[in-house]
């Protein structure tokens, strides 16, 4: 069964200004069920994470002004949020959830989260409208508790996760690799495991060549026995913030390939949403709907068939 994290805390906990592309954490799972895609008994309620879980990955120090609202003006800017308990508290079962869809994955082969994807908090300070790590938190999660030996981050967001390479530089069990556009924030980029930037208005054939060239080779290197793809729409054509030219077709063909190569290689697959910013949230919501449109066939309905 394609299991999937949603909770109501992923869109509401939002400051009011930001609920616009908030909208979209109701509106995927309102499509998918509407459409028959999936039912109600594929979602589960992701539980918060614990402190002692927080400071696997964050500083005692950033965790302290967190729960006590102590961040400064300065500190709290680069979030791009106003500082609140319940954004804190969101944040906690957002990364929690991509942990619970790691073991998930693990027992079916792959498992989504509808949001996720926080890959520009550091360990000391947020970015990008990102307060906790959530893949690097999962990830620590696996090691520590000898649930997961080798870990392949496949990141396709339009914005390279300067997080997860400035958190992963000195863990060699964690691989971080990145597919972003080359002039787009962040401006002052880490250095992941493997970078690779294009160019504005890379299209679909380019970006797919890219990746067929680049994914196989890294799943026989790293052979991880575990991958979180972050699969972000914001490389979408008709994404604001985004700068690259893929269509829905061409995103499309993105998550199939992902995945297909995941499964090919038996390979336990979570997947957080990441971004996407259209002026038409339908884009978004259709773009985002297609990665769970894809996996769910991918790894259950094709089960099903009788060849």
């Amino acid at each position: 069964m394609l299991k999937i994290a949603y909770s109501e805390v992923f869109r509401y906990a939002v400051p009011e200004k930001h609920r616009f592309p908030m909208q979209k954490y109701t509106m995927i799972p309102e499509r998918l069920l509407a459409e028959g895609t999936i039912t109600s008994a594929n979602f589960f309620a992701p539980k918060r994470l614990s402190e002692e879980e927080i400071l696997t990955t964050h500083t005692a120090e950033y965790w302290y002004k967190l729960k006590t609202q102590t961040l400064s003006a300065k500190e709290a800017r680069p979030i791009g949020f106003e500082m609140t308990p319940n954004l804190v508290d969101r944040g906690r079962h957002i990364a929690h959830a991509t942990y619970e869809c790691a073991l998930y994955a693990q027992q079916y082969g792959v498992a989504m989260n509808v949001a996720g994807g926080t890959h520009h908090a550091f360990a000391d300070h947020g970015e990008g409208f990102c307060v906790f790590n959530d893949v690097c938190i999962a990830s620590n999660l696996l090691l520590d508790r000898g649930q997961a030996q080798k870990i392949l981050v496949v990141d396709l967001d339009v914005h390279q996760g300067n997080g997860n390479a400035s958190i992963m530089a000195n863990e060699p069990r964690v691989f971080i690799f990145s597919i972003h556009g080359a002039k787009n924030y962040p401006f002052r980029k880490q250095i992941s495991d493997l970078d690779i930037e294009l160019e504005n208005d890379t299209g679909d054939e380019e970006y797919l060549r890219i990746l067929a060239q680049t994914l196989p080779r890294l799943i026989k290197d790293v052979a991880p026995d575990m991958i979180f793809y972050q699969s972000a729409v914001d490389v979408l054509a008709t994404d604001k913030l985004g700068k690259l030219g893929l269509t829905q077709k061409g995103c499309m063909a993105r998550d199939e390939y992902v995945l297909r190569q995941a499964k090919a290689a038996n390979i336990p697959v979570a997947i957080v949403m990441g971004g996407g910013y259209s002026e038409d949230i339908e884009d978004v919501v259709e773009a985002h709907c297609n990665t769970f449109r894809i996996a769910q066939q991918i790894f259950f309905d094709e089960a099903l068939r009788v060849y």
